[in-house]
């Protein structure tokens, strides 16, 4: 079973940024073979896609909401993927989660996600 943990959430203001960090483990999950993605969800919406990179760690794609001022990266050698996130706005309050859009549909892939609150 694959299963994902996020960290780097917390409490910011208007203009100020955070950077999220992302691991994932389990049998048959081999990091760099994966694309890997950011999803949010706030305490009353359904989840949305936020950014995805593939396995090379240079294509990327974002959402119109967070185009420009987020930036999403990984590390193949350290297992790793991070999402920048820069003049954060009370719109981006939500948890943040992370994951493979190849286990995206299996519920228990999902991790608790890490909570990222932009006060204004």
């Amino acid at each position: 079973q694959v299963r994902f943990v996020e960290s780097g959430g917390g409490l910011v203001q208007s203009g100020e940024s955070l950077r999220l960090s992302c691991t994932g483990s389990g049998t048959g999950f081999t990091f760099r073979q994966f694309g890997m993605a950011w999803y949010r969800q706030a305490l009353e919406g359904a989840r949305e896609f936020v950014a995805s990179i593939k396995t090379d760690g240079v294509s990327a794609t974002y959402a119109d909401s967070v185009n420009g001022r987020f930036t999403i990266s990984r590390d193949n050698d350290k297992n790793i993927m991070f999402l920048q996130m820069n003049d954060l706005k009370p719109e981006d309050t939500a948890v943040y989660y992370c994951n493979a859009p190849y286990y995206s549909s299996d519920p228990n892939s999902w991790g608790q996600g890490t909570r990222v609150t932009v006060s204004s």
